[in-house]
């Protein structure tokens, strides 16, 4: 897949290029359906199948307290889309200048002008251009003055839900990880640095890597059982997502025991946590003794789930 980091600045032309647009944070099943119309569609007119996004999502720039927690980072979302089958992924800088693009000048500017695309394949709510004042409707009446045509996918409905990125990121934030995986269409997961902790983990018999997670979407605070892809290696984990009420108070983290796992020394790597199921919600404990009799009992029952449910 060639990744294009600022549209505004290209020159390439690509055959019959067949576009669509939007966030598209988590490519869960909803936007899967939009991509296999459009990678469909560039195959049949031996073409290019394009994908633009912007980047940083628009209401990190101009509402951060409403910004919403972001799924999958620009890495993973970039891996997901070249899976997918996307040839090329542009990447459009977002800042007040592009929000002030009008409709129109959106349309001339960027996806005639800079990706010439002959198709543009959109979702059921796309939206574009200033205050948002171009959709769907707009695109079919001016669509022939530039030479291409507009084509809308409807929404997928799985379940008796509209699967979206704010479903999903409800689903997330209460802990559902099980649930979620029904409207991603994979388990989800989080990438990040390892960083240095404390040691606390360890001199309780337990060493955890710490991860400062590359994106927002971080399930409610408990113990988990999960995949820790190192290296490309997988190791079956029990991750604890909260404050360790029980020796501290402190801001949430994200602590990952990998099990049967020998390196010392793993600070600085990049760790991707794959969720399975949540075990149990962060509790309190009244001593060290019974914190660590309710971590090895944590640990031996994700054991005995990675034996059972995964080969």
């Amino acid at each position: 897949m060639r990744i294009i980091e600022d549209v505004q600045k290209t020159s390439e032309v690509f055959p019959n290029l067949v576009l669509t647009i939007g966030s598209f944070d988590g490519v869960h099943l909803g936007h899967q359906r939009i991509l296999e119309e459009l990678i469909a569609t560039a195959r049949y007119c031996s073409g290019t199948a394009a994908l633009l996004t912007l980047t940083p999502h628009p209401r990190q720039i101009f509402a951060p307290e409403n910004a919403p927690n972001i799924l999958t980072c620009d890495a993973k979302k970039a891996e997901l889309l070249a899976q997918a089958g996307i040839d090329v992924l542009y990447m459009l800088p977002f800042d007040a200048a592009i929000a002030a693009f009008s409709p129109r000048e959106f349309v001339e500017e960027i996806v005639v002008k800079r990706c010439h695309a002959k198709v543009l394949i959109v979702g059921h709510d796309f939206c574009f251009g200033k205050n948002a004042e171009g959709d769907y409707e707009y695109l079919s009446r001016i669509a022939p003055d530039y030479g291409f045509s507009v084509r809308q996918i409807a929404q997928r409905v799985i379940q008796g839900e509209r699967v979206s990125s704010t479903l999903i990121r409800e689903c997330i934030l209460q802990g559902e990880v099980e649930r979620v995986e029904h409207f991603l269409g994979r388990k989800y997961s989080i990438r990040g640095t390892v960083e240095s902790g404390r040691g606390v983990g360890r001199k309780l018999g337990f060493p955890t890597a710490n991860l400062r997670p590359h994106c927002d979407a971080i399930p409610a605070n408990g113990v988990y059982a999960a995949e820790a892809w190192l290296e490309g290696v997988s190791y079956p984990a029990a991750i604890n997502i909260g404050v360790a009420p029980t020796i501290r108070h402190n801001s949430t983290a994200i602590e990952a025991h990998l099990l049967d796992f020998e390196k010392q020394d793993i600070v600085g790597e990049v760790m991707e946590v794959v969720f399975h199921k949540r075990i149990r919600p962060e509790k309190k404990f009244e001593s060290l003794e019974a914190l660590i009799e309710a971590i090895d009992r944590d640990v031996e029952a994700i054991r005995a789930y990675f034996k059972q449910n995964v080969s």
